[in-house]
């Protein structure tokens, strides 16, 4: 609408203005009809989870406080390339699966991999056994054959296999899958156990054959390994379960020299190599190993880290500097869970709650213990993955997908929880918080994203943002507080006014 008017200076004067103020009050009116229609041009969709209980649902009435707090975007400040997220196909899960109705299985795997659900686009398994196998296994057992010839994935064939091809047929986008052995077979180790001791310097190159074969036999099976580690918690886990001791010099040599050659001997090449793997205090030792100069780095494609130095910190400047240490490679989160607590079962609240422990809470040094008070789950999952896309991580990748209500099976009874809690005795499957936690991130940051620029101001509430290859942006904004707030969204010359429940995760969509 176009307004037209006349005014004289007699006018004014008889209205008792001055030209100044007039112009200054024409100026004011034009200014906030220019922004009511910013607000209106910014299209959002959003979706909240929260301790009230929304799960992923979509939000189209706001109300908060009268000061809102401003989020900031900048498209033009580009960070890294997100390579997916998701959760981790283990023999546990795989095995509890096959104890469910076909149509609770079937309700499970659309809802990791479905477009409807969480459409997971990165994840792991495991290389032989692990805490989370019913047993101890390995692909190869026979003493000292150095070329593998009795090797075969028979172990895998009835639960972890068929658990990754049903995901597979749900998934329209597909996934890819990265694997970690939890330790050689003893017989290739000094110590000749499952638990502890390293490799035997004449087992390297047979260790390095013992990959190719399994990512053969797996693309015989029509499963595609996208990446592997190199060892999962190289530095150890207590000597409880599977593990198998690598220092940063050990494992860099491993790589430069068996590892590497042998995957591009047998033309895969393709198939991406991931250091570390273990938790993100002590990445700078092993990066500054690892990437040393061109022949240490030639074969890492990038560090794998773990989130169990602390229940609270994302330790950023050590994230930082893993990737000003190798800013082309990838920074990926391959392991992450609620651990040593046994699951809640249908009790959302609890996950809201500051009421978790962790392994830190009883067993950690004294110097140690500060870094490892209670928590609430949710909490601990929403500030993470938010503070590791603040820190150049590209990828984050939950542990089991699936467990029963015990937090198992488990070998060693190392009890811990999954986004999906399930009772096979009955035939029951449980939701938890969690899994749509991961939704918010999973479902909306495809691969390929770009983390931009997005900063907020305030102290408490967190927030980061992708840009997606349709050119959609998502946010995903928690607010730990019990207070609702009302968020002010800016991008460009547009914004938008919104508001978040206390105790809730949101993501908002701006479609382009």
């Amino acid at each position: 609408m176009l307004l037209e008017f006349t005014i004289t200076s007699s006018r004014l004067k008889k209205l008792g203005m001055k030209k100044k103020v007039f112009f200054g009050l024409i100026f004011s009116i034009a200014f906030t009809l220019i922004s009511c229609k910013a607000i209106k041009d910014l299209e959002v969709e959003v979706y909240e989870t929260s301790a009230q209980g929304n799960s992923l649902k979509r939000i189209t009435k706001f109300t908060g406080s009268e000061t809102p707090v401003i989020i900031t975007l900048n498209p033009e400040e580009k960070f890294q390339t997100i390579t997916g997220f998701g959760g981790s196909f283990t023999e546990s899960s795989a095995h509890l699966l096959n104890r469910l109705s076909t149509a609770n299985r079937k309700k499970v795997l659309n809802a990791y991999f479905g477009e409807e659900g969480a459409n997971y686009s990165l994840t792991r398994t495991h290389i032989n056994s692990c805490d989370f196998s019913l047993k101890h296994y390995a692909y190869a057992m026979v003493d000292g054959e150095k070329n593998l010839e009795s090797f075969s994935i028979n172990e895998d064939k009835n639960d972890i296999i068929p658990m990754i091809l049903e995901a597979k047929s749900i998934s329209k986008e597909g996934f890819n899958i990265i694997a970690s052995p939890w330790t050689a077979p003893p017989w290739m180790k000094d110590n000749k156990s499952w638990v502890g001791g390293k490799l035997l310097p004449e087992y390297n190159d047979t260790w390095a054959l013992y990959y190719s074969k399994y990512i053969d036999a797996y693309k015989k099976e029509g499963i595609n390994i996208w990446g592997v580690t190199v060892e999962n918690e190289p530095l150890g886990n207590g000597n409880n379960w599977e593990s198998m001791h690598f220092s940063p010099d050990e494992m860099t040599s491993f790589v430069q020299n068996h590892l590497g050659p042998t995957l591009e001997a047998n033309r895969k090449s393709n198939v991406k190599i991931l250091g570390y793997d273990q938790n993100r205090a002590g990445i700078k030792e092993w990066v500054d190993v690892m990437y040393k100069d061109a022949k240490t780095s030639k074969y890492f494609a990038g560090t794998a880290i773990h989130w169990y130095e602390s229940t609270y910190e994302v330790f950023p400047d050590e994230l930082q500097y893993a990737h000003k240490k190798a800013p082309s490679k990838y920074l990926i989160q391959t392991e992450a869970c609620v651990d040593s607590e046994v699951p809640h079962w249908n009790d959302d609240a609890w996950y809201w709650s500051k009421e978790a422990t962790d392994w830190g809470w009883d067993w950690a040094p004294e110097k140690d213990k500060y870094l490892h008070p209670k928590y609430a789950p949710v909490n601990r999952y929403a500030t993470d993955i938010i503070g590791c896309l603040n820190n150049w991580v590209d990828g984050w990748v939950d542990w089991n997908m699936v467990l029963d209500k015990q937090g198992g099976p488990n070998w060693f009874k190392n009890w811990c929880i999954a986004p999906v809690i399930v009772d096979p005795e009955k035939d029951e499957v449980y939701f938890t918080p969690l899994y749509y936690t991961m939704a918010h991130f999973s479902k909306f940051m495809r691969p390929g994203a770009i983390k931009i620029g997005c900063t907020i101001n305030d102290k408490e509430i967190v927030t980061t943002a992708v840009k997606n290859p349709d050119g959609t942006i998502a946010i995903v904004v928690f607010n730990p507080t019990s207070e609702k707030q009302n968020i002010e969204i800016k991008l460009n010359n547009k914004i938008k006014i919104i508001s978040i429940d206390g105790k809730a995760l949101q993501t908002v969509i701006i479609k382009s």
